[in-house]
């Protein structure tokens, strides 16, 4: 199984999540949080004054699946949250050695 986190802008969330439904992922978790890549954040100005947000607002999407969806999940995360603008995000791939549904106690891909 591998784990997918993706950091994506905050407005592309629903278009990234109704997609991921389509086609079958029913499950994710999402996380604001706050950063900077290559683009180092920017500066704006407010009542005349000029100032730097270093950290932008992003959203991490997290997705666990079996490995034969993975290249599925990757497709859908990459149409749906890219502008071609730099800040778009990032996506990491992890594998996960073992899943475990509490009220159940499924293991594994029926856990997921």
């Amino acid at each position: 199984m591998k784990k997918i986190e993706a950091i994506i802008r905050p407005h592309k969330l629903d278009e990234v999540r109704e997609a991921l439904q389509e086609i079958g992922f029913r499950g994710l978790t999402v996380t604001e949080v706050k950063g900077y890549g290559r683009q180092g954040g920017h500066s704006e100005i407010y009542r005349g004054s000029e100032y730097t947000i270093n950290f932008l607002p992003k959203v991490k999407i997290e997705i666990v699946c079996a490995d034969k969806d993975l290249d599925k999940a990757i497709d859908v995360i990459l149409k749906h949250a890219k502008t071609g603008e730099v800040g778009d995000g990032k996506i990491f791939v992890s594998s996960v050695e073992e899943v475990i549904r509490v009220r159940t106690e499924e293991t594994g891909e029926d856990a997921v």
